[in-house]
Formats: structure tokens, C-alpha cells, sequence
């Protein structure tokens, strides 16, 4: 295993940063209920709603928030919440129950906060399952109690997309017909049973066709597709107090025989207290499965280990606000002993990206200078001066060709950085039309200014927006980069001069100066975190599958 830091600075290498050992990092699901939510008056009950939030900077930022369930004291929430657990942060949590009204001849919504619940991530995933009492305003220990179970998400995140209806419910009101919305619940290991999907309630309906949802296969059944799913059907109370119609039970091994139609999937709808009592009772309705498809949601280890290169690119700023490399204030000054701040970006992302490139070889390029031999200014020229063959061997070969190029240079300017984002792209154009995953391109640009081509450098991004293809943007040294943060929507979504949006967020930017107190590797899994994701979004978005690994040797 080779160092890029070898020879540059001794006792200093990206082993010794703890560059190769990244965060373990999964994914968990939250489900929320409650029990003994106090009446908001005598004549009526409250309407709950659990908001997430999450501390930052000791400051609590809400995440998300559950739907509201009116008229209800016990609620059983729908929504799942998904956070990333990391195993070496404390992660603090803070559950608020509110009770969300209208009120008022205006009709305006009202918040009432009940009640808090704070506590680790740590502690719900080393319990499974976490029972509290909300703490009430005040800080005193109410009766309401929220209990919040966790399940780590698999490796499995396909889709089901399911369509159901039904025909001849029972007609449980009156003056009009029922109401009817059906719920989803699938049996725990420890014989419970947790909430997977409420639909909407269709009004005035004995056949209903409730609208198309989809749900992940983990939620529905955590990948077991013979566990048991319970559906029960309600007819919709206002006072919360929903009418019991009736039940059946199936799975998910079940539900697959509606798959492109092979075959009608039918259920009787039976409530068991009228088929104990009635001697002729034969259903309460039959509910029908319409559609049920399944998705493939491949995830970012599926493109790699089927065999997705990562083609790293890196550009370079050497415009003369960088200062003259002679002279030790420069930032592209070589110390005998200390790497530069391009050098440590540089290193500290590449050496992550190159295990994903089995050649190793890495175009990289300059901009903002006079080049050699006219001494023409220049936005992309080849860093080791082959125009025809801009690639060096490994990160090593990217510095050594930084290094050489230095005193060959003219540093000159402006700062602009279209021009090499177009290049990148144009390479990774040809991927476009690919059925199978083979190449994704992560361009890593390190400047010391405020670029001076916006305009251009915006349209430059939307159009790659389209690509497979991510963008890294380190600012080096001390200048203001707040302008920079357009480019990654810290402003909002990105979009051209001529107001198209960015297709996906494909731009990160960090300066350098934020990560001087810590090592190399705090960048590295700043700057890279997203990366995962939105290569996951292009190929999904694209329906474009993972290439099939070639077959081990006989």
C-alpha cells in the first residue's frame, strides 16, 4: 500500500491520520406511539402530532414531524422517521408532543405543546424499544407516556407499490355510507403489531378505490415475505371514535401473485364479533389488490461491487492571488516539511476516491495561469503538460505532477472555473446512454477565491446536473467564499441565468479553514458524505442498473 504522503513530510502520512478507517454508518427507522394523551377539554380530545428534533451546535433543530391523528388519546403513528446512526457520536434527541388545532372564526391552526421526551439514539437502538414519560411544561413528570421503537434498515430498500379497493363494505352509519380507510399493521417478533400504512379516508363509499401508495419492503414486512400482515377497515369518525368493519390477514408472499396481473388477489373482509353472533354471516366486504409492484432501490455498495468505476478528476487554482510559490506566504509554497493546504485537500479526498478506480489513473488540471510554451493564459491545461494524456499514476503521481509544474507557471488569473467543469463533463456525457453503471465522475476543485465566471460556472453545474457526475469545491486560504455557498443550494436551489434549476444537488463546498484544528480526514468525510447519495439518485432516477460483476475464476 503506497502513501502519498511519503517524502513529503516524515512521520506524516495518511495511515497515521486514520484516513482509511472511515465511520461505520447504517441507517435506522423510528416508529412512534403514545398512550394517555389528556383530553383538551371535556368536549374534546386532542389532536397529536410528535416532532423530531435533533442537537447541533447545542442548539435543537427540528428534523421532522409526524402526521397529525385527529381526536385521538392514543395514537399510533404512520410516519417513520429515518436517521443515520453513527456509532461514535452521541446523538441527542428531542420528541415534542403537540396538539394541533383549528380554532377561532378564522380557522387558524393552533399549536398546544404537551409535553417532551429527550434521550440518546444510542439508548432506543440498545433497547429496541424505549418507553418514557413526557416530561409536561415545567419540566414535571406528566402521565402521557411515548414509546419509540427502533429497527435498523437492511441492506434491502425495495420499493412496493401497492393499489387497493373494495366492494360491498358494510354500511356502519345512518343517514349516509361509510367512510372507509384502511390500515396496514404487520406482527413483531415479540408479537406485537406496528403500524406500516394508513390510507386516505374515501367519504360516502362502499367501494372504495384508495389512492396508489408505496412503502419500503422493510417497513412492510422487514424483508421476511411470509411474516404476518394484519389489514383492518374502519369507517372514519370525526370524534375519533372510528367504527370497527372488519379484517383479514395475508403476506407479502401473498400479495406478490398480483404481480403484472399473473392473477386475482381478494380478500373477505370479516369482522369476527358478527360472524360469532349471525348465523348467515358470510363477509363484510371483499377488498381487492389491484396492483403490487416492486421496486428496485439499488443502493451505493450495488454500483460498486457490480463493478462502477469512480473517475476522479482534480483542478487546481493557480491564479496569482495564490501568491508567489517562492515565497513562503504563498499557498502554493512547497515546505520541506509541512504539505500546503492543496496538498492536504487534495490528498485527503483522493486517497478515499482512488479505492473506487481499479487503473488508478487521475486527469488532473490547472487553471488561472500562463502556460508554457507561449505562455498563454489558460483555464484546463494539463497539469503535467500533456495535453493528450493529463492522467498520473495514483495521487502520488497528481502531487508529484503539482509539484512540477510550479516553477514553470506564470500564476496569472481570473478565477474561472467553467471551463474545466464543461471538460469533466464532456467525458462523462458518453456515460449517458449506458444501460449499466460504469463510470461516475467526481471533480474536486481547489481555488483560493471567489470565482470570477458565474454566470457560466452556474450553467456549467445545471447541465451536469444531468450527468453522472459530482462536484467538490475546496476554498484554500483566507479569502471570502461566501458567495461559493450558492453553488451547493446553501441559498436556496441552484438554478442558470436563464432560470433552469439544477436537475440534483450535485455541488459540496467547504473552505479549507474550517478543518485547519482538525485532521485531513474531517474534511475528507465532509466533503465525500453526499457522494453515496447522489449516485444512488442519478442511477435510480435513470433506472439505470448495477453492471453485473464478472464471475469469480473457476
Amino acid at each position: 500500500h503506497f502513501d502519498p504522503f511519503e517524502g513529503l513530510v516524515p512521520g506524516f502520512s495518511a495511515n497515521s491520520l486514520g484516513l482509511f478507517s472511515g465511520p461505520y454508518l447504517t441507517k435506522v427507522e423510528l416508529q412512534l406511539s403514545c398512550k394517555g394523551i389528556p383530553d383538551r377539554d371535556s368536549l374534546c380530545k386532542p389532536d397529536p402530532c410528535l416532532v423530531l428534533a435533533m442537537q447541533s451546535c447545542g442548539q435543537w433543530m427540528e428534523v421532522d414531524r409526524t402526521e397529525v391523528i385527529p381526536s385521538c388519546g392514543n395514537p399510533n403513528f404512520s410516519k417513520v422517521f429515518t436517521l443515520d446512526f453513527y456509532f461514535e457520536e452521541r446523538q441527542r434527541l428531542r420528541f415534542e408532543l403537540l396538539d394541533i388545532y383549528s380554532g377561532g372564526l378564522n380557522g387558524m391552526k393552533h399549536e398546544a405543546f404537551l409535553g417532551f421526551v429527550e434521550c440518546n439514539l444510542g439508548q432506543i437502538i440498545s433497547q429496541r424499544k424505549l418507553s418514557k414519560a413526557l416530561l409536561k411544561p415545567g419540566g414535571t413528570v406528566g402521565k402521557s407516556i411515548i414509546t419509540i421503537a427502533a429497527e435498523e434498515l437492511t441492506g434491502n430498500d425495495d420499493h412496493i407499490e401497492l393499489s387497493f379497493s373494495a366492494r360491498k363494505l358494510d354500511d356502519k352509519d345512518f343517514f349516509t355510507k361509510s367512510d372507509p380507510f384502511l390500515e396496514i399493521y404487520r406482527l413483531n417478533e415479540d408479537a406485537t403489531m406496528q403500524l406500516v400504512y394508513r390510507t386516505e379516508t374515501v367519504k360516502n363509499n362502499l367501494n372504495p378505490v384508495w389512492k396508489r401508495f408505496k412503502v419500503s419492503l422493510n417497513s412492510l414486512c422487514a424483508g421476511d415475505h411470509e411474516r404476518k400482515l394484519q389489514c383492518t377497515i374502519w369507517d372514519w369518525d370525526s370524534n375519533g371514535k372510528h367504527d370497527y368493519i372488519g379484517e383479514f390477514e395475508t403476506t407479502f408472499k401473498e400479495m406478490r401473485g398480483a404481480i403484472e396481473g399473473r392473477q386475482v388477489v381478494q380478500w373477505l373482509c370479516i369482522n369476527s364479533k358478527y360472524k360469532a353472533k349471525k348465523k348467515n354471516y358470510k363477509n363484510s366486504g371483499i377488498v381487492i389488490l389491484n396492483r403490487c409492484k416492486v421496486i428496485k432501490m439499488h443502493s451505493f455498495l450495488d454500483y460498486i461491487m457490480g463493478g462502477c468505476q469512480i473517475q476522479f478528476t482534480v483542478a487546481i487554482d493557480f491564479t496569482a492571488s495564490n501568491g508567489d510559490p517562492r515565497n513562503s506566504c504563498s499557498l502554493h509554497y512547497i515546505h520541506p516539511f509541512q504539505p500546503n493546504e492543496y496538498l492536504k485537500a487534495l490528498v485527503a479526498i483522493g486517497e478515499i476516491c482512488q479505492d473506487y478506480d481499479s487503473d488508478k489513473m487521475f486527469p488532473a488540471f490547472g487553471f488561472g495561469a500562463q502556460v508554457p510554451p507561449d505562455y498563454k493564459i489558460s483555464h484546463d491545461f494539463a497539469v503535467n503538460f500533456n495535453e493528450e494524456n493529463p492522467e498520473c499514476v495514483g495521487i502520488q503521481g497528481v502531487v508529484e505532477a503539482y509539484q512540477a509544474c510550479l516553477p514553470k507557471l506564470q500564476l496569472y488569473g481570473p478565477t474561472n472555473i467553467a471551463p474545466i467543469i464543461q471538460k469533466v463533463a464532456c467525458s462523462a456525457s458518453q456515460e449517458v446512454h449506458t444501460k449499466e453503471a460504469m463510470q461516475y465522475f467526481i471533480l474536486l476543485i481547489l481555488t483560493d477565491g471567489v470565482i470570477t465566471d458565474m454566470a457560466d460556472t452556474r450553467e456549467a453545474i445545471v447541465q451536469a446536473s444531468h450527468l453522472p457526475m459530482s462536484i467538490i469545491i475546496v476554498g484554500i486560504g483566507n479569502a471570502d467564499f461566501s458567495d461559493m455557498q450558492m453553488l451547493d443550494g446553501g441559498e436556496g436551489i441552484l438554478c442558470s441565468t436563464r432560470g433552469e434549476p439544477v436537475l440534483r444537488d450535485i455541488v459540496q463546498f467547504v473552505p479549507f479553514r474550517n478543518f485547519k484544528n482538525a485532521s485531513p480526514a474531517a474534511l475528507a468525510k465532509s466533503v465525500l458524505a453526499e457522494v453515496p447519495n447522489q449516485v444512488v439518485e442519478y442511477y435510480n432516477n435513470k433506472g439505470i442498473k448495477p453492471k453485473m460483476p464478472n464471475p469469480p475464476p473457476a
